[in-house]
């Protein structure tokens, strides 16, 4: 059953995360300062940029040799030939491209824009033109942060990492779960029953997704500084499914 209510709280006091920081640490240190303790099935949201940042998936332009193709694509799509090598080789295969936009499929399986590469709140230093790359495997980050800060609170919870992607068919973007663990990402209710009797046939229902977007409502776009969002009212599943569950196969993709 869904739960009958959800409470969601900005987790403040986080600081500039930098290369080698250790999350769980963090975020348990920002509890403490706000005035939390973590509960049995409470869900943390974590935006993908600080995950990206502590891991050093951080690139600074001017260190980016575009090749050929790279110049090739960014002349037709007038983009930066360095941010498009970075999400070359970022990605399995480009799915499509127009000017100031190309669609990717990631190595992680994630269809989105740019490979996910972004300029925004990356770094303060001025002597260098920065992006960010997403975590290498958001997954495995998740359990190992959900892993962390579990031995050191006791208690079991979930832990989501979070971007913003566009959609088909609509404008603005919308938080999606990169990352999971602890959650059920997909819950299937084929086979049940509506409440007229009749049989539910394709009724599935992208949980992880879901709270990651209610998350996102928190974390804000731009100066918010607010990457980290305690869920709860949710309950946490001792299971080994991951977001990945959520990736539609190419053979079902109307638009692949």
């Amino acid at each position: 059953m869904p739960p009958a209510s959800l409470s969601l709280s900005v987790i403040r006091d986080i600081p500039l995360v930098r290369t080698g920081d250790d999350l769980a640490a963090i975020i348990l240190q920002a509890m403490s300062s706000c005035g939390h303790e973590f509960e049995n099935n409470d869900i943390i949201a974590i935006a993908q940029k600080i995950v990206s940042k502590a891991q050093g998936r951080i690139v600074n332009l001017a260190e980016v040799t575009p090749s050929k193709e790279a110049v090739r694509l960014a002349r037709e799509i007038n983009k930066d030939p360095r941010q498009i090598e970075l999400v070359l080789t970022e990605s399995k295969s480009v799915i499509a491209c127009k000017p100031g936009v190309i669609i990717v499929e990631h190595h992680t399986g994630v269809i989105l824009a740019n490979a996910g590469i972004d300029h925004s709140n990356v770094s303060a230093d001025s002597e260098g033109e920065y992006v960010s790359l997403l975590p290498e495997d958001s997954n495995r980050s998740a359990g190992d942060i959900k892993q962390a800060i579990e031995s050191r609170c006791g208690k079991k919870i979930g832990v989501l990492i979070t971007d913003s992607i566009g959609r088909p068919w609509r404008l603005g973007t919308t938080g999606i779960a990169l990352g999971s663990a602890g959650i059920l990402p997909l819950r299937d209710l084929r086979g049940n029953r509506d409440m007229f009797g009749h049989e539910l046939m394709v009724s599935e229902t992208a949980d992880a997704d879901s709270l990651a977007s209610a998350a996102c409502l928190l974390m804000g776009e731009a100066d918010n500084a607010t990457p980290v969002v305690l869920i709860r009212g949710f309950e946490c599943i001792d299971t080994q499914l991951d977001s990945r569950q959520l990736l539609r196969p190419e053979k079902e993709d109307l638009f692949r």
